[in-house]
């Protein structure tokens, strides 16, 4: 099995490569990666102490944030070395200024993991979330370097809890702790004889609440909103997109409207531009066009998205009409009710936001038309459902004080 998986591995690769002329992420994937150890046996120089955070993606770099910025404030002395799998959390990130360093994950293969940690030295290793890479897990074990996973979530239909899942179960055994997110996740772990682990939820709700905390007034924002109902809708695609459209179309005057889509090249915004047919202004021309006169503003840039969520009224959450949502709780921690599309079940946060009657989902037109009236015509609903998304926020902050006063105790 492992010969397979290192071939699966080599074989993949490949393909990226023959793949990068043609598509910017596997370009982008292969080029970042060249001369990753140059760069890690330069950062090698140094004895300080080193902790090896890996994060597959953006989402998951959001889950380890809280602990890295933690970790630091505690241990300054403490170096962090910063790896992605993916183009769309290292191209962000690539600067994130608590980091020491930030790379690329080199390809699993037996000799790249071997050549990592002797140039790495790191002291432990940190995963987030799903990140399951064997042939780095089994030189961690090999050189007796602590490995830990954090706001882990598992589910009954990963390889791990099949029948043909020895291989899998193996390096799950080479953990040192799980910090995992929910009681479902801790009997399927025992499920396979392993005890090692703190249920202590996701300390994502420690980063949004943080940045609720330190978020700047926008002032474009506030004159766009004057007095009115505001709904942002975050991260949105385009099926999500028609439906609020056809929405504003039919209903003109009830509400300003702040769309952050999830992809804003030039074609795209157009494309969103066309679909509306009331006056449409964007974030990057707001100095120039009429601000208060227009009923919708399309936030063209990255990085503003979280804090202007705090003007909102209600927000809907995009990426429901494909692979799944996107983050429901940079929205829910300032107390409004969040809607989304019906792909949410994957999703623990959203499927208990929706039980505590914070969250809404909808499939139709019909569907967002009659829980968006509701929210305008019943202020005591819109207040409850708001509440309550402030108050299931509140109820799971805690996991990044959690792990972090574990790993510099050492008490796992």
């Amino acid at each position: 099995m492992k010969l397979i998986y290192s071939l699966g591995v080599v074989l993949y690769t490949a393909l990226i490569y023959i793949a990068s002329p043609f598509s910017q992420k596997a370009r982008k994937w292969t080029r970042g990666r060249r001369k990753w150890a140059a760069r890690l046996e330069e950062y090698s120089k140094s004895d300080r102490p080193t902790i090896w955070f890996h994060c597959a993606s953006l989402g998951e770099f959001e889950q380890g944030r809280p602990l890295i910025e933690k970790l630091k404030e505690r241990a300054p002395e403490t170096r962090i070395l910063l790896t992605f799998f993916s183009p769309s959390g290292f191209e962000i990130r690539k600067r994130y200024e608590k980091a020491d360093l930030v790379l690329y994950l080199p390809p699993d293969t037996p000799g790249n993991a071997r050549r990592f940690l002797r140039l790495a030295r790191p002291e432990r290793a940190i995963f987030i979330k799903y990140e399951f890479w064997y042939n780095y897990l089994e030189q961690l074990q090999k050189s007796e370097i602590p490995v830990y996973l954090v706001s882990g979530i598992f589910r009954k239909e990963q390889p791990f809890f099949r029948s043909y899942g020895r291989f899998f179960r193996k390096h799950l055994a080479g953990f040192r702790h799980f910090y995992i997110q929910d009681e479902n996740s801790a009997s399927l772990l025992k499920e396979i004889g392993i005890d090692q682990y703190t249920v202590c939820g996701d300390t994502r709700f420690d980063r949004v609440h943080e940045i609720s905390l330190k978020a700047a007034d926008i002032e474009i924002i506030e004159r766009f909103k004057c007095d009115e109902k505001l709904v942002v809708a975050g991260s949105s695609w385009p099926p999500d997109e028609g439906i609020i459209a056809g929405y504003i179309n039919t209903n003109p005057d009830n509400l300003k409207w702040a769309i952050a889509p999830h992809e804003i090249d030039a074609a795209s915004i157009s494309r969103l531009e066309s679909l509306i047919n009331v006056p449409v202004i964007r974030y990057s021309e707001a100095d120039k066009g009429d601000l208060t006169g227009s009923r919708v503003l399309i936030i063209d840039n990255i990085g503003l998205l979280s804090s202007v969520y705090r003007y909102a009224s209600i927000a809907v959450i995009g990426g429901g009409f494909g692979k799944g949502i996107h983050n429901i709780l940079e929205a829910a921690t300032w107390g409004i009710p969040v809607m989304f599309g019906p792909n949410y079940k994957r999703f623990r946060e959203a499927v208990n936001l929706i039980g505590h009657g914070g969250a809404w989902s909808f499939t139709t037109d019909y569907d967002f038309s009659t829980i968006l009236d509701r929210f305008i015509n019943e202020d005591n609903f819109l207040e409850k459902s708001g509440r309550s998304s402030l108050l299931f926020i509140k109820e799971n902050l805690g996991a990044t004080d959690i792990i972090c006063s574990d790993l510099l105790t050492n008490r796992t």
